[in-house]
């Protein structure tokens, strides 16, 4: 075994980490400035630490990535689908059973492995399997409510738009690795800054040229609140350059499974400073998600 081949794990638990931190600084954003103005700031205010990490890598390996068509397309197509999953997923938390678009949106794990086997040839082991399944089990529990459990509600337009969110950030996990794949042999996190760069940039100027057209207001209202954005934006930077390094080392179906670490993260917070009582559905929840993270560590 080579002796760097855990060193993704604890980068994966890092990025979840600053994910939480990331999304409460959005949370709050949410509040003054919309749901599409608090996701933008991730892009562009966590573009600058983006060209900062990527400055530092290349300056450390003594090289800058060189591009190619391949990696082009592939990062272009995992901006779009990251950013297509969340209009999707936003429209369906806007309709009455949002709790049940939340859920699907979490069969992105199961997505990611289908995905990387049909578009990368990736197939995850028996043991990942069942990791996976172990651990998407466990976010359904935590994820949906008592009251959304009818068949209705999972036939819903709700459940249809979760699917499809879920499938874009699939996709868009894939492509980032792909990408990552196409820059050739490297620095992981060399090639985990390049490929942020390029998201960023491209969601920036996506995002945020439809703001600027469209909600200006929004805008403003991020440019006024930019210390919030500001670690919205650093947070949610950190959070990517651990992701794409870690897709740059692991598989994508493994990575997004240990990710799963950042609903663990919040129950603690919620079961340690809130006190909040935890179900016996959730308790059931968070030890099948614990076992699959579990698994999938087992097998360096």
């Amino acid at each position: 075994m080579n002796s760097a081949s855990w060193i993704w794990i604890p980068i994966v638990f890092a990025a979840a980490a600053a994910q939480t931190v990331r999304n409460a600084a959005q949370k709050n954003l949410t509040k003054t400035a919309g749901t599409l103005a608090a996701t933008s700031v991730r892009f562009i205010y966590g573009l600058p630490f983006a060209l900062l990490a990527l400055a530092i890598t290349s300056a450390i390996a003594g090289l800058l990535p060189q591009p190619n068509a391949g990696f082009f397309v592939w990062v272009l197509g995992g901006a779009i689908a990251q950013l297509a999953a969340t209009a999707m997923l936003l429209a369906g938390m806007q309709r009455r059973s949002f709790i049940v678009a939340v859920a699907y949106s979490k069969t992105e794990v199961l997505q990611v492995a289908v995905f990387s086997a049909v578009l990368l040839g990736e197939h995850v082991t028996a043991l990942s399997a069942v990791a996976i399944l172990l651990a998407s089990i466990g976010v359904m529990l935590l994820s949906v409510a008592p009251a959304a459990a009818g068949a209705r509600a999972w036939l819903s337009p709700s459940a249809l738009l979760g699917i499809g969110s879920g499938a874009g950030f699939a996709i868009s996990a894939i492509g980032y690795r792909a990408a990552a794949l196409k820059l050739g042999p490297m620095a992981p996190w060399l090639a985990g800054a390049y490929v942020l760069v390029w998201a960023q940039a491209i969601q920036s100027v996506l995002l945020g040229g439809y703001l600027a057209w469209r909600q200006p207001q929004a805008m403003r209202t991020i440019m006024r609140e930019w210390r919030t954005s500001l670690l919205a934006g650093f947070a949610g930077a950190l959070a990517s350059f651990g992701w794409f390094t870690a897709f740059a080392m692991r598989n994508a179906a493994d990575v997004r499974t240990l990710a799963l670490v950042e609903v663990l993260y919040g129950y603690a917070v919620s079961w340690r400073i809130f006190k909040e009582k935890i179900s016996g559905k959730e308790s059931l929840g968070i030890l099948l998600l614990i076992l699959g993270i579990a698994l999938i560590t087992a097998q360096l």
